[in-house]
């Protein structure tokens, strides 16, 4: 009779205290874990408290504000923030509202009165406005706009009443996780390579030619429909894959990784980044130009 080997479940090591990690590691906990027994720290997002020690209900990393400590989950929908950048599809045209998707738990509303009319002119919204409501937004489109307030319930209130917001037109739109979108001043670059894009903080990342000029007059509503060159559309794709790849290797997209990616893939063909092998290659090499750059 064949020998039979079984494997007994080791029991789970308490974690250190969540200390400043080493070397940039960051301290990852799965729910159930303890993070700390010491009960001079406050509970975050994340944490819940049982017999006197900090536990995380969440897998994810550890982050530690002077004495609150919290986890950051690594895989999430998007919970809004006043100020955040996103990209959203209207999903709903309603009274006075439109209704957006923004990976967030619930649908986020943009209202008539906290947007620009065509055109940037400053009045009243008219019931006249109310019925061209579709004219200006309709099912299906997509936006970039700023969270302007959270509600109670974590639903989003969303404006466009910067010129740089409004509906996008030709482009291609990439869904990421929200961790994965590093927090910067910007959120709107355009590339060296000739493309731009939106990274936005609810994990919808927006690829696009870049205009030969800012059209200020539109008012954000004027989409162009003019094909776009063979040349634009290899950079797009070319990026769009180089943002698969980064996504893959769980490497954080910000300016900077995403133009080191689109460097180190110009070697090889476009379809063939999406390769398991071509993927580590190109992301390592990026990660090692970011090493570099920080130290």
């Amino acid at each position: 009779m064949a020998a039979i080997t079984m494997r007994l479940p080791v029991a789970r090591k308490v974690a250190a205290p969540p200390s400043a990690p080493r070397g940039g590691e960051k301290h990852l906990v799965a729910p159930g874990d303890t993070i700390t027994t010491d009960t001079g720290y406050m509970r975050g997002h994340g944490t819940y408290v049982e017999e006197e020690k900090l536990i995380a209900s969440v897998a994810g990393a550890v982050e530690r504000v002077n004495k609150l400590v919290c986890v950051k989950a690594l895989k999430t929908r998007y919970n809004g923030e006043v100020g955040d950048i996103v990209v959203g599809r209207i999903t709903e045209v309603q009274q006075k509202r439109w209704k957006v998707e923004t990976n967030s738990r619930l649908d986020s509303v943009l209202l008539l009165s906290s947007m620009n009319l065509p055109g940037g002119e400053l009045r009243r919204r008219s019931a006249e406005d109310e019925l061209a409501m579709r004219d200006y937004l309709q099912e299906g489109d997509l936006i970039s706009a700023e969270v302007q307030s959270v509600f109670s319930d974590g639903a989003v209130s969303l404006h466009t009443r910067s010129l740089k917001y409004g509906k996008l037109g030709q482009g291609v739109l990439v869904q990421v996780s929200p961790s994965l979108v590093k927090r910067q001043k910007t959120h709107f670059h355009d590339l060296p390579c000739g493309a731009s894009v939106i990274l936005g903080n609810n994990g919808f990342i927006w690829i696009y030619p870049t205009p030969e000029q800012k059209d200020e007059e539109a008012g954000g509503f004027t989409t162009n429909l003019e094909p776009v060159p063979l040349s634009d559309r290899e950079v797009i794709s070319r990026l769009r894959n180089c943002i698969v790849a980064l996504v893959t290797q769980k490497l954080m997209l910000f300016d900077t990784s995403i133009l080191y990616c689109y460097e180190a893939s110009l070697p090889h063909q476009i379809k063939d980044i999406l390769k398991p092998e071509v993927m580590e290659e190109i992301v390592l090499e990026t990660r090692q130009r970011l090493l570099d750059l920080e130290g």
